[in-house]
């Protein structure tokens, strides 16, 4: 006779803990819920805002735009994404590509270039090219020169100041979000396929095209958005090389017509835009997800090259990074050198660099902390709803700049208004606009913004600790606070360190966001550019555009590194496996 045991009440397995852990427990997720759902109405504030603005406006003005404004500026935006789209896919796959799967001279070297382009804006770029390619720079100057042509109408030239200028110049300084994506994929694709595919007979070309591709699919839509959405963006790069884009129309609307109600309809326009690619993204992904077989994580060896298709790959390699990276940068630091900007320092400057790193760092170290927060938060309450509030958290960075700074002046304008009134009411003087005249209303755009980042970093730091950790400190009766003071902060330090690194870089380059709501008499080191620009004397501020490059390359390399540790323990593990 076989006893049989059925298995206690589920009040009485939880007797054990105690009633005061489970209305302790209880409480901790109700918090946590309402700690992300407050999150999630902050950052939503400036899109309903932004709605309400432009229902207000007059239906005549809406009828302007339809007609006169918003075709051409959607043309502009449209074919501008379509061209920065092929470049970055086409450089970015394909250089990761070659210093993944094949073995070549340089490579090395290559694979830690390749991503810095990454460290310049795009406004900043599209300076150095315009300087460097116009009819009266040194390019055709030089060509002038040595075949005897007098004018530029003695010889065609393609022209900078247009659309397929500022695809070229896009296009060359965001490939790496794609390149990071894809090499990352393609260095953890299972040997066996690749393998079996070359038994079949299988070239190069279909290799990649009919294997590597379709696996690393997620991550490509998933690059490509990211540089989609810096695209849209962008401002200054757009703006200098005469680009209308709806961000530009944005921008001129609001504050050199003065006309808010139809700066709000572009906006909605342009966040129709945004939504599409955000679709888009999640199409190019497909649901799809691979993963590297535990028993055989066989991961994929790199092919010797001969010779001359070697020097051929890293002359492939080469380019994105002498167009992106080397030419800008030795610009820079040439012009910095042939003025004399070191000797002869402009004293504003260093007020301006100042008020940058305050700002910068005042909105990194509240970013990091809700992202953390929301990691934390996410990991207490284990449920599904968790992850669509954790997406809604982290619209703020599919939201270009400008639209984000006018959906974020009414809100800020409310706060003031409350806090006047109450001040009022207790019979003291309203301080006035505390909060939309101030710097609090640009660190509040950067943390809206770039707060996705810092909750994806934390987010992937907390998944390499496994949960049982978590349990096992609770059963020694660590409270929340201890576990994530204790526990979590100590394994979190890299992940913290680079969120920390990209947030900070990125306020750094703000651009359009800066330019919307910065306090009167401030000026940051994007600005600060911006000003010699419109002047046409950018080489003025090569300094301070040569600060930004400088504080931009220490985060990519970073990255870098942090990703090829992360390659090397898997190739470690696959080693050990097989």
């Amino acid at each position: 006779m076989t006893a049989t045991f059925a298995s206690p009440p589920r009040s009485l397995r939880l007797m054990p803990w105690g009633a005061g852990f489970v209305r302790r427990l209880l409480l901790r997720h109700v918090v946590a819920v309402a700690f992300v759902v407050a999150l999630i109405a902050v950052v939503l504030a400036p899109i309903v805002s932004l709605i309400v603005i432009a229902l207000g406006g007059d239906a005549a003005i809406w009828r302007h735009l339809a007609a006169y404004v918003l075709p051409s500026a959607l043309a502009q935006t449209i074919g501008l994404l379509l061209g920065v789209a092929v470049i970055t896919t086409i450089a970015g796959v394909g250089t990761a590509w070659l210093v993944t799967a094949y073995r070549f001279p340089l490579r090395d070297t290559l694979a830690w270039l390749l991503p810095l382009p990454l460290a310049i804006p795009t406004y900043i770029v599209a300076y150095i090219y315009a300087d460097l390619l116009d009819a009266a720079g040194p390019v055709q100057s030089g060509l002038r020169a040595a075949f005897g042509w007098r004018t530029p109408h003695d010889y065609w030239f393609p022209e900078i100041r247009s659309l397929g200028g500022a695809i070229f110049v896009m296009g060359f300084v965001l490939y790496p979000y794609v390149y990071f994506s894809a090499r990352a994929m393609f260095q953890m694709q299972s040997a066996s396929l690749t393998e079996v595919a070359r038994t079949l007979g299988a070239t190069p070309w279909r290799l990649a095209r009919h294997v590597a591709l379709p696996l690393a699919r997620p991550a490509l839509a998933v690059g490509l958005s990211l540089a989609l959405m810096e695209t849209l963006n962008d401002i200054g790069a757009s703006e200098y090389l005469g680009v209308r884009t709806l961000t530009i129309s944005i921008y001129t609307t609001w504050l050199n017509r003065g006309d808010l109600p139809a700066a709000a309809q572009i906006a909605c326009v342009m966040l129709i835009v945004v939504m599409a690619l955000i679709a888009l993204e999640r199409y190019g992904r497909g649901n799809r997800r691979f993963f590297v077989s535990e028993r055989q994580p066989r991961l994929v060896v790199p092919m010797t090259l001969a010779r001359g298709a070697g020097w051929a790959a890293s002359a492939a390699c080469a380019l994105p990074v002498i167009i992106g990276f080397v030419i800008p940068a030795g610009f820079l630091l040439h012009e910095v050198l042939r003025r004399g900007l070191l000797v002869g320092f402009d004293p504003d400057l260093l007020r301006h660099t100042v008020s940058t790193i305050t700002l910068s760092a005042a909105a990194t170290v509240i970013a990091i902390a809700l992202g953390l927060g929301v990691a934390v938060c996410v990991r207490l309450v284990r449920r599904p709803f968790m992850a669509a509030l954790l997406t809604l958290a982290g619209i703020g960075y599919a939201v270009p700049g400008t639209v984000l700074a006018l959906g974020l002046l009414s809100p800020l304008v409310a706060v003031d208004d409350a806090i006047n009134t109450g001040a009022r009411m207790l019979g003291l003087a309203g301080p006035g606009l505390i909060v939309a005249g101030s710097g609090a209303a640009l660190v509040i755009a950067y943390v809206v913004r770039f707060l996705t980042i810092s909750t994806g970093s934390m987010q992937a730091g907390l998944g390499r600790v496994s949960t049982h950790i978590d349990d096992a400190a609770r059963t020694l009766g660590a409270r929340s606070q201890e576990l994530v003071r204790r526990v979590h902060m100590p394994l979190l330090r890299p992940a913290l360190g680079g969120a920390a690194l990209l947030v900070f870089v990125d306020c750094l380059k703000e651009l359009p966001a800066t330019l919307m709501l910065r306090p009167l008499n401030v000026e940051t080191l994007p600005t600060y550019i911006y000003q010699f620009a419109t002047r046409g004397s950018f080489e003025e501020g090569a300094l301070a555009a040569l600060l930004i490059v400088a504080v931009g390359v220490l985060p990519i390399i970073k990255m870098v590194r942090y990703a090829d540790l992360d390659i090397g323990g898997a190739r470690r593990r696959s080693s050990s496996a097989a």
